[in-house]
């Protein structure tokens, strides 16, 4: 299992297993704060009751370790033992002290019973497979497949999936015995009750306490929060970076980034294809020249495809969003390379801030810039047709708009999202750190009226006017742009070889009425307007 994922931790890799063998974790670590072999893990506690692994960043661990250093007697400088130490003298309350990214398991050698936790929005994954006698958790699913696990596909989410878009529900996968520790949940389990999960963060309810006390600005507050959040994860002992786009969370980004660290340019990365139609490099150019970041462009060919979908592929374990995540992977390749181990990006600030068009124009989309659905169900085997039943979502609030975003927040668009850019980030050894997606942000951004996120027909208005004093109107105002790559030029031609050797895979593959995906290709030849449901075929038969 240790092996599978080394990817994800090349630095060290260690292992611990109890007298009898019938418990045993493993850890492989990317060491980015105190590179000491003090961080290295499985971790113990002093007394050696407790044995932990821990994934992912715990961005004011400084702060909390002033508040434990009277109650626990620290050997390192590593967040990792924050945490342990936070677990062992508050228990599960720990969580909620917590700002950052974490997946977490802790063993308790004397009750024989395990604690497993997951960051607000699951930045982190956590993946686990339970049978009558034993639990396996792991990073990622490869993982569990390398320890026995069955590859079976999950049926319900591939129709779902194939009709209506939609990725799973929070708790589930798209391989069959594998689920998902959900998002804001945390996880006990011993062997004589099994496995029991509870929600530990309620942003519903935090939400509604910001409703309730409306203030009438926050723009102070607000400003304040985003420096302290990047510089919370700026905390590295290692090269830290941050990826950049041309749009207005990007201006946010480079602008804040530029404020907290004036003397000291940091990198900024971008990607490009030469197609002018797509590409965000001159505006991404006219924001640098304001800053004098150094900026490494980074490009990415059709020639650069096939060899690229095939790792990425495998990264992923299930779909992923098409050619951009391509783009976008070669990005912390290059960033890998020139020694950087950390970067940072503008993720979330859409979803908080009610940043997409469908938010405004009442067409329940969960694509940018769509009116209509691309899927097509009809050319689906029947039996295989009938499993899929659109996904039903919560709609905690009075507001329409504000139940969308709570959708894309926590069952949607953030949640796979954030598994794009978690396995294409380490799957080059990289760490991606999200400071929009601070919960503090969100919840603050969420709770503000719709009049501050949509005015005079533009989105994310109070975010415009906070960047525009930075950037000037021409960036803070630009109209939103999905990053995008000529995906559907490509499909249609260059990589026309390649696309009809994977529709050949799924014409066999039995969820499909034979013939019907090379008519849809066809088709989409014909008139090359919208290509989500060729790249799903591709994606498919690349992972069976």
């Amino acid at each position: 299992m240790v092996q599978a994922q080394t990817h994800r931790g090349p630095d060290v890799a260690n292992t611990y297993c109890s007298k009898n063998n019938e418990h045993a974790l493993g850890h492989n670590r990317l060491s980015i704060i105190d590179l000491s072999e003090h961080g290295n893990q499985p971790m113990f506690s002093p007394d050696k009751r407790y044995v932990m692994v821990f994934n992912g960043e715990v961005y004011n661990y400084r702060e909390l370790k002033t508040a434990l250093q009277h109650s626990y007697s620290f050997t390192s400088q590593t967040d990792s033992e924050v945490v342990l130490a936070a677990w062992i003298i508050w228990g599960p309350e720990c969580l909620q002290k917590m700002i950052g990214m974490f997946s977490f398991a802790i063993w308790d050698t004397q009750q024989q019973t395990l604690f497993a936790a997951r960051d607000r929005f699951g930045v982190k994954p956590f993946y686990y497979h339970l049978s009558d006698t034993s639990l396996y958790f792991a990073s990622e699913i490869k993982t569990l497949w390398a320890a026995g696990i069955p590859k079976t596909k999950n049926d319900k989410v591939w129709a779902n999936y194939f009709s209506h878009g939609s990725y799973g529900l929070p708790h589930e996968t798209f391989w069959k015995g594998v689920q998902q520790l959900p998002a804001g949940y945390c996880l006990t389990y011993d062997a004589a009750s099994g496995v029991h999960t509870r929600q530990w963060y309620s942003f519903t309810q935090r939400v509604q306490t910001l409703i309730d006390k409306q203030e009438d600005s926050i723009t102070e507050q607000y400003e304040a929060l985003l420096r302290e959040s990047i510089r919370l994860r700026f905390r590295a002992d290692v090269p830290v970076g941050f990826n950049l786009s041309g749009g207005v969370d990007s201006s946010t980004l480079l602008a804040l980034v530029n404020q907290c660290y004036p003397n000291a340019p940091i990198e900024a990365y971008t990607f490009y294809t030469g197609d002018e139609r797509y590409d965000e490099l001159p505006w991404v150019q006219t924001m640098i020249q304001q800053t004098n970041n150094p900026l490494i462009a980074c490009k990415f060919s059709v020639h650069d495809v096939p060899s690229m979908i095939t790792a990425v592929s495998i990264a992923q374990d299930e779909p992923f969003g098409g050619i951009p995540t391509l783009a976008y992977a070669n990005l912390f390749k290059e960033a890998r390379n020139r020694g950087t181990k950390v970067l940072l990006d503008g993720q979330g600030m859409d979803e908080a801030w009610a940043g997409y068009d469908y938010y405004h124009n009442n067409n329940n989309q969960t694509i940018q810039g769509i009116t209509q659905s691309p899927y097509a169900p009809h050319i689906l085997e029947d039996e295989f047709r009938t499993l899929a039943t659109p996904e039903q979502y919560p709609a905690p609030f009075s507001c329409p708009m504000m139940n969308l975003q709570f959708r894309d927040l926590f069952y949607t668009k953030i949640p796979r999202a954030l598994r794009f850019n978690d396995r294409i980030s380490m799957m080059f050894s990289t760490e991606l750190r999200e400071p929009f997606l601070d919960h503090r942000l969100v919840e603050l951004a969420f709770s503000r009226p719709k009049e501050e996120k949509w005015h005079n027909g533009n989105t994310k208005w109070f975010l415009r006017n906070l960047v525009s004093k930075y950037l000037g109107d021409t960036i803070s105002y630009a109209p939103k742009r999905a990053l995008q790559t000529p995906q559907r030029e490509w499909l249609s031609g260059a990589l026309k070889e390649m696309v009809l050797a994977h529709l050949q895979t799924v014409d066999t593959s039995g969820y499909f009425k034979k013939g019907e995906v090379f008519k849809q290709y066809q088709t989409f030849c014909a008139n090359p307007v919208q290509s989500v449901n060729i790249w799903q075929y591709v994606n498919f038969a690349l992972l069976l």
